[in-house]
């Protein structure tokens, strides 16, 4: 499972509306690929399609899917969002990651 906090909550839906997503059909993808500085990289975006393997969760009224392998890796993350000064954007608060890269957006395990 995978959870959101409420400042991601907000965010996601505010964003999903500005982008023309109807919240009731819609929902977050979140995956995993390679790259980035640490090996691992997370993928975020809005999506109205489901795929064969992907795994439907919600949590905090948002609706998150995730693909067969990138669940293995993302099991227990919590969505959060920073908006602080040191910048705004998502961030993945994942209990499986050993090591992570300085920005946050890249990890190993």
């Amino acid at each position: 499972m995978i959870k959101v906090s409420t400042q991601a909550r907000k965010q996601v839906m505010q964003m999903m509306q500005s982008d023309g997503y109807n919240l009731s059909d819609s929902f977050v993808r979140v995956g995993v690929k390679s790259g980035g500085c640490s090996g691992l990289s997370y993928d975020l975006k809005f999506d109205n399609a489901l795929g064969e393997d992907d795994k439907l969760f919600e949590d905090n009224d948002v609706r998150i899917v995730v693909d067969k392998k990138s669940f293995l890796y993302l099991v227990g993350t919590t969505l959060e969002y920073s908006g602080g000064l040191n910048g705004k954007g998502f961030v993945f608060n994942n209990p499986n990651a050993n090591r992570t890269c300085g920005c946050g957006e890249s990890f190993s395990l």
